[in-house]
């Protein structure tokens, strides 16, 4: 009786691992499924927008280059969240799953708000509060992540607000990209090139920076073995199928939103912030493609609304307490054919604090303080509740 007994517990001891090993795996492809959808329509939205590329070719692109960002920068990312964070051994299956439940939370987080909440944020936020109640999180790698965390909207920030404020007109007048039409200049034709390239790029960065998002947790209890190969599959093939479904949708929405601005300012945003989060993920550190992105388009909406206003001026109005000196002037254009020609027939962009376009945009409709607060608030609690809750869960429920 005793023997049947034991064999009767370890007959159903079996079975629920066997079932939190599906669920691990459903969970984990159900978040990689997401960041598929919603990658897929921040990457190539300009491209699909601009009639360059079909949404089929846009999706078997994001699947191509979201596999080789992740099998390569990706792993990096993967071998952080999986074990430095905390060490290997605290990834039970059933906390791998905890994890990965977070995750998926933050994704209908960021659905019913309607603000890109960062699933990188989110999953180290879980794993930290793993790491606080069973004392095992290294504090050193917390400490760098934090700072990159800070450090990267900022820098996206600038960057495009620079590049806004004294440079983008000149770049609209002088490489103004359009659709293609029924007879290609070569000019079209290196546009449509630059999109579809910078399309590519971006989704080597989603790749580089999302897949652990929806698998290290996986690698850390090496639930699929010591490779890196069948988790990356996993989140790639994911991926991938999000990409050829819902993507669909997001890529009408995304990519009309975005050809709602030149095409040009699309396509800066799009490499400022790729290239921000390659670099993070090249060091191993999860960061967030959304929030750089959004970060950059902020800055580049900020810095082209302020291109009305001179320094002087503006340092001038901030010490006397009047109003801005440019008055209903703190406008520009949002016409993509870029600044009229001169008497040369050169494209003239006239200097900062004397822009005059005829079709005007006020400045908030380029950079609105409300709406970025309401946004960075979420990107802060999103991932604060997220270690919260992980933390309650694994100090109060010791079978987790």
């Amino acid at each position: 009786m005793e023997a049947a007994s034991l064999y009767s517990a370890s007959v159903d001891g079996a079975r629920m691992v066997s079932a939190l090993l599906v669920a691990g795996v459903l969970v984990a492809a159900f978040v990689g499924f997401n960041i598929g959808g919603s990658s897929t329509g921040v990457a190539f939205g300009p491209a699909v927008g601009s009639d360059t590329v079909s949404k089929t070719a846009a999706a078997a692109l994001m699947s191509a280059f979201a596999l080789l960002g992740g099998a390569t920068v990706g792993t990096n990312v993967i071998e952080t969240m999986g074990g430095d964070i905390v060490p290997s051994d605290q990834f039970t299956l059933a906390a791998s799953v905890t994890v990965l439940f977070f995750v998926g939370l933050a994704l209908l987080v960021s659905n019913l708000f309607g603000v890109p909440a960062s699933t990188s944020m989110t999953a180290v936020g879980a794993i930290a509060g793993l790491g606080v109640a069973t004392n095992t999180i290294a504090w050193e790698v917390m400490g760098q992540i934090v700072t990159a965390w800070l450090i990267a909207p900022v820098v996206a920030f600038w960057i495009c607000a620079v590049i806004g404020r004294y440079l983008f007109p000149h770049m609209q007048a002088r490489f103004a990209l359009n659709t293609p039409g029924d007879e290609v200049s070569r000019r079209e034709r290196v546009g449509a090139f630059l999109v579809v390239a910078i399309g590519c790029y971006m989704a080597f960065s989603a790749g580089a920076s999302n897949v652990a998002n929806a698998v290290a947790p996986l690698y850390g209890a090496r639930l699929l073995g010591d490779s890196f190969t069948p988790y990356v599959g996993l989140a790639g093939g994911a991926i991938a199928l999000g990409a050829f479904t819902i993507a669909r949708r997001t890529l009408d929405t995304v990519g009309n939103d975005l050809t709602e601005l030149p095409l040009l300012a699309a396509l800066i945003v799009e490499v400022v912030s790729a290239s921000i989060i390659t670099g993070l993920s090249q060091l191993g550190i999860p960061a967030s493609l959304a929030v750089s992105a959004t970060m950059c388009i902020v800055g580049l909406g900020w810095g082209r609304a302020t291109r009305a206003t001179t320094l002087a001026d503006a340092a001038e109005a901030a010490v006397t307490g009047e109003a801005d000196p440019a008055g209903p002037a703190g406008t520009i254009t949002a016409d993509a054919a870029g600044p009229p020609a001169g008497t040369d027939g050169e494209p003239e962009v006239a200097p900062i604090g004397e822009e005059q376009p005829p079709d005007e945009t006020t400045a908030t409709d380029l950079f609105d303080p409300r709406a970025t607060r309401r946004v960075v608030l979420l990107w802060i609690l999103t991932p604060s509740l997220a270690a919260t809750a992980s933390y309650l869960v694994f100090e109060y429920l010791p079978v987790v």
